[in-house]
């Protein structure tokens, strides 16, 4: 068995690129291991000399990380997108999130708000500063620590509404899943690979890479609740 190519990435692509890496591995007998944790602190680990071969971010830390000089340019691969979904506790009432009205008077009977780290979360807070709720709700928004899924707080009932990565929620038990965004209101975030600068592997990684991108691991992505990113 060959050495294995190493990687880091945020918790939201954690089981997709579980199941991406055994499929390399079936395929062509090299072994891929990925570290996932908060996706902030899996770039301060990259920035603090981390030796991965590979980096699977939301595109903008990506972006970031590579204008820093930690990650070779010509690697980059657009893996897959993700989009926000909203869930309560299993057995609560069911609020309507069928449309933009429906779902700010949603956020506003809502006792508690959960939502995550990183991209989605910060769109979802603008989102509410736009509807001019900043003030009314600051009170009552949750943001899950890193590595920890909002998913879970819902459970625990720390939160009464939670909003998270689809891929996070579908198949966690003890919520009950209401769906996406509503039209128009849709929060999508591109997570993206790329090969570290003075990887080990660099050359072995950007196969990696090449392979989770490819059209053919679409299904396998759909299945987890994204969709492939669009080349």
């Amino acid at each position: 068995m060959s050495t294995p190519i190493t990687g880091i990435s945020s918790m939201a692509t954690r089981l997709l690129l579980a199941d991406l890496a055994s499929a390399y591995q079936q395929q062509f007998q090299v072994p891929v291991q990925f570290e996932s944790l908060g996706g902030v602190e899996a770039a301060k680990k990259v920035q603090q000399g981390e030796a991965v071969d590979l980096v699977v971010l939301a595109s903008d830390a990506i972006d970031k990380l590579m204008a820093g000089g930690f990650l070779l340019p010509a690697s980059r691969r657009d893996l897959v997108q993700s989009s926000v979904a909203i869930a309560v506790r299993a057995g609560a009432a069911l609020p309507d999130v069928s449309s933009e009205a429906a779902l700010r008077a949603s956020v506003l009977a809502a006792r508690s708000i959960g939502y995550s780290t990183g991209p989605s979360g910060t769109a979802l807070i603008q989102l509410f500063e736009r509807w001019g709720l900043g003030e009314t709700l600051k009170d009552r928004l949750v943001q899950a620590r890193p590595g920890v899924p909002v998913g879970s707080l819902v459970v625990q009932g720390e939160v009464e509404l939670g909003f998270q990565q689809l891929s996070e929620l579908k198949d966690l038990p003890g919520i009950t899943l209401l769906g996406g965004m509503p039209p128009g209101l849709e929060i999508v975030t591109t997570f993206t690979g790329a090969v570290r600068v003075g990887a080990a592997q660099a050359d072995a990684a950007q196969a990696v890479l090449d392979f989770m991108s490819a059209p053919a691991q679409t299904a396998l992505k759909e299945r987890h609740g994204m969709e492939a990113a669009e080349a």
